[in-house]
């Protein structure tokens, strides 16, 4: 599939790098409910089964606990399954298997066997769907040791971080942002060029704040950068890509120029990833700060229907507050 002049969307750009990693690697399996003649839930697998066949591209029944456990059996066999879970909503049935076997298989058999797994799954809120379709519990999975958590922010991160996540010889987690899965287009050459995963990308530089987001967080954050900008306050907007392990020397590096931090996600406040950053940040560069961490979030509660949704997520002005709350903090000299 050729990148069109005009680019493509994050979505597409997803099944861009399923073609290409089908067609040049014979041991790659795609499979999950509908996937296959239907080309899924949000389309991201749409055509492949016509190319690249029923015997490749596999349509299961919704079933999340065999979609999870079958991949493990595929991969310790020498195969790279694909798996989908249509809504992170839906991954819960097959957590035993993500966690105590595909997340802990090299350790498992002392590194005799790995279990190269990519499990995709759409993410997130802001789509007006009805419950467990709007799920973003990504911190429950950094939370699993063996178990690598991607999550990409454009169709140019879509296409190179699956691409790695597919070459990676241990399970991922590759975590769709819904939301922006159609919001913009980019070019993105099909040349098969992977990203680095463990690796953040800094999408804006500043010297007044560092802003962290990931996933469709990262649309508001860059507004919020915008707005700031035309009232004279550069900023950092630093997406981590990879939650898992988390690249904290880059977010490091930018504080030694900033020394402010305001991290943003939509996934609830309590527990969140934004409390780890903000964890690492205070026990390897407490000296840098001359302010508090900030955190603008969503909310100790579950995602409420699309009425209420636009006031849960994190948008633009909550992130400005955020960042004032940030820059205007004076530290009380106690004298």
């Amino acid at each position: 599939m050729a990148a069109q002049d005009n680019g493509i969307t994050l979505v597409e750009a997803v099944t861009q790098a399923l073609a290409f990693e089908l067609k040049n690697d014979p041991q790659v399996v795609v499979f999950g409910q509908d996937i296959g003649a239907n080309g899924g839930v949000f389309r991201a697998t749409d055509g492949l089964q016509k190319t690249y066949g029923a015997d490749r591209v596999l349509d299961t029944p919704l079933a999340e606990t065999m979609i999870a456990g079958i991949a493990v059996g595929m991969a310790t066999q020498g195969l790279r399954p694909i798996a989908e879970f249509q809504f992170m909503g839906f991954i819960y049935p097959g957590l035993d298997h993500i966690l105590s076997h595909a997340a802990r298989m090299r350790n498992r058999t002392r590194g005799r066997l790995s279990c190269p797994i990519v499990y995709r799954a759409p993410y997130g809120g802001g789509i007006h769907a009805p419950e467990h379709h709007s799920e973003s519990t990504e911190a429950m999975f950094t939370h699993i040791p063996g178990l690598r958590v991607v999550v990409p922010s454009s169709p140019a991160r879509a296409y190179g971080l699956l691409l790695a996540a597919i070459r990676d010889p241990d399970p991922v987690l590759f975590l769709e942002p819904k939301r922006i899965y159609r919001a913009a287009k980019q070019p993105v050459p099909d040349d098969g060029e992977a990203l680095p995963l463990d690796r953040a990308f800094v999408l804006r530089e500043g010297a007044d704040l560092t802003l962290v987001a990931w996933g469709a967080s990262i649309k508001e954050t860059l507004a919020a950068a915008e707005q700031l900008s035309r009232e004279g306050i550069e900023a950092d907007v630093i997406d981590p890509a990879t939650l898992k392990p988390l690249d904290i020397h880059t977010i490091i590096d930018s504080l030694e120029k900033t020394r402010r931090c305001v991290i943003v996600h939509e996934a609830a406040r309590f527990g969140g990833l934004g409390a780890e950053i903000a964890a690492q940040i205070q026990e390897y560069a407490f000296d840098l700060l001359d302010a508090p961490v900030q955190r603008v979030t969503g909310y100790d509660a579950v995602m409420p229907y699309y009425q209420l949704e636009n006031a849960y997520l994190p948008g633009v002005e909550r992130i400005l507050a955020g960042a004032r709350a940030a820059l205007e903090y004076v530290r009380d000299s106690g004298e």
